[in-house]
């Protein structure tokens, strides 16, 4: 018997989602409701890439590998994070309402930290530089997973890293319509998500759109953009120095970044009856929500679940639509390269 939530699938503890538990079953019979697909490419999210670079260097393929052995699935054991995946349905369930077919290219849109998952090549293919992991392997989606078709109009890699971080501009488009916001803060503004969400806030009516980065090189880069009327650079986990950059507090800020620490200068930047969301998986939650509290700081704080309805065409559509938004993620592959 399968359950639309994955419950079949974990093996420890019982009685928790996928996600939360400690080890998935990743075997690819197909489920009544499930859909199996073969692996070809992950995308590890930012933060959790950067904790296993700093933490493994070398041997991070190593480190990834242990991770998806021991775990049945792909969840950073210090971010609690994990990424999404892109690969081909093998076999669809007859009960599954997820609208695939054998034969479909898919990315997930569903967390690797609760999507059952085998590596069978030993990611021979991967040298542990870059966010995107070519491998063979299978997944498991459920009933309740989400994926998208990829388009045939973009690159895989391209639709990848904008299906990665789809989500966040959703999200931001419908903060800044609901609150009427003029003025957007967007930590980490040259990145994938950052630079989406600057792109989507001027689209839902924002007249004032900072960026924030941490280098002249990035700053030069969203300059010439033109996503953002300002880029300042700081260091997004000096709150102090966040708040001397920005200068005016902003109606919302959005914080892209893949760093922990980065709380309180959200915080601090952001207008009294303002909002703040979180999208990086670096974020503390305790750590904004007492900052707020100890700062007397009477701002809204979300946090970016990674779904809006409509999330993925919406992140496609701002790529097609926007040069600026595509110009600075083809930089950001060939850097990668």
């Amino acid at each position: 018997m399968t359950s639309p939530f994955g419950l079949h699938r974990v093996v420890e503890p019982a009685g928790v989602l996928p996600q939360q538990a400690w080890r998935l079953d990743p075997a690819p019979e197909c489920g009544a409701d499930e859909v199996v697909v073969d692996v070809e490419r992950l995308n590890l999210d930012a933060a959790s890439f950067r904790q296993l670079r700093e933490q493994h260097g070398d041997g991070i393929k190593r480190a990834v590998l242990d991770i998806v052995a021991e775990r049945g699935k792909m969840q950073n054991p210090v971010t609690g994070s994990g990424g999404m995946l892109l690969g081909t349905v093998r076999a669809v369930g007859p009960d599954s309402p997820l609208d695939l077919k054998p034969g479909d290219r898919i990315a997930t849109l569903v967390s690797l930290t609760l999507t059952p998952l085998r590596i069978t090549d030993e990611l021979a293919h991967w040298d542990g530089t870059t966010e995107q992991v070519p491998c063979a392997g299978t997944a498991v989606l459920f009933g309740r997973s989400i994926a998208a078709v990829l388009p045939d109009d973009l690159p895989d890699e391209l639709a990848l890293s904008v299906l990665d971080v789809c989500g966040a501009p959703a999200l931001t488009d419908r903060v800044v319509r609901r609150k009427g916001a003029k003025s957007v803060l967007v930590l980490g503004g040259g990145g994938k998500s950052g630079s989406l969400s600057l792109a989507a806030a001027r689209r839902a009516g924002a007249t004032r759109l900072t960026a924030l980065v941490p280098t002249e090189a990035e700053a030069e880069r969203v300059r010439n953009s033109g996503l953002a009327d300002e880029v300042v650079i700081a260091d997004a986990r000096n709150p102090v120095a966040v708040l001397d950059a920005v200068g005016t507090p902003a109606d919302v800020t959005v914080v892209c970044v893949d760093v922990p620490g980065c709380e309180h200068g959200a915080i601090l930047a952001t207008a009294d009856g303002g909002t703040v969301v979180f999208f990086s998986m670096a974020t503390s939650f305790s750590a904004a929500a007492l900052g707020a509290e100890g700062l007397a700081a009477d701002v809204e704080m979300l946090v970016g679940n990674g779904y809006v309805p409509g999330h993925a065409e919406f992140a496609l559509d701002l790529l097609r639509a926007e040069p600026a938004v595509r110009a600075l993620f083809d930089h950001r592959q060939t850097a990668q390269a």
